[in-house]
């Protein structure tokens, strides 16, 4: 357009559209970009991958304290008689003697295969819970609720392994025999049965850590 009366010429301005920068790198061919198929697996290998290395230390601790229950209640469970209890006074001598040779003769170890019996059952509860914790994203129960429980029942635990650790070992030096089977089955029970207790004191350990990391960070 040419105003008159001068040699200026001038034409109407047009509207700019704005324009994103990325849609100069997209052609309409190509369309928006699909999620890989395997977004969801890498997102849980990520998570997997970020669980702290005390959660793998108190899975390794748990199956410790899993085999070193077991073998405290089996030791003594070997020693189990076929004779009844309320049958003790009618027996024969024999009867008598083989039926002293066995746990079901002392209440203390019956206490003692109650106990270690309990500790197998909650580590083995704890290393179910801490592989699926890995695999499935805590779906058994929050990490919140998980530390408050894990520390109250691991104080519990090593209080329970404390007391039946301590009254076997007394049974062991003031009733039994010396080289019979049962006193040698009761010694492999207490030492097994100690161990349990400090690989469940480490537990312990880590879990007032946790907790107390959850409540003053």
């Amino acid at each position: 357009m040419m105003k008159e009366g001068s040699g200026v010429w001038m034409s109407p301005r047009q509207p700019m559209v704005a324009v994103s920068p990325s849609a100069t790198y997209l052609s309409p061919a190509m369309g928006v970009p699909t999620p890989s198929p395997f977004s969801f697996s890498v997102a849980s290998t990520r998570w997997s991958s970020s669980r702290p290395s005390i959660h793998y230390i108190s899975l390794c601790l748990r199956v410790m304290t899993l085999v070193f229950s077991f073998g405290s209640s089996l030791a003594l469970a070997t020693t189990m008689s076929n004779n009844k209890r309320h049958d003790y006074f009618t027996m024969s001598n024999n009867k008598r003697d083989n039926y002293k040779q066995s746990f079901q003769y002392y209440p203390e170890f019956v206490y003692s295969i109650v106990i270690t019996s309990l500790a197998f059952i909650y580590s083995a509860y704890q290393l179910f819970k801490g592989v699926t914790d890995i695999a499935f994203k805590a779906i058994l129960i929050s990490d919140k609720t998980s530390d408050y429980t894990s520390f109250i029942f691991d104080q519990l635990a090593g209080y329970l392994l404390v007391s039946c650790s301590s009254v076997t070992a007394l049974t062991i030096h003031r009733q039994l025999e010396s080289n019979t089977s049962l006193q040698k089955a009761a010694i492999v029970s207490v030492c097994m049965s100690l161990a349990a207790l400090l690989t469940i004191a480490v537990c312990a350990i880590l879990s007032g850590y946790k907790l107390s990391k959850r409540i003053m960070w």
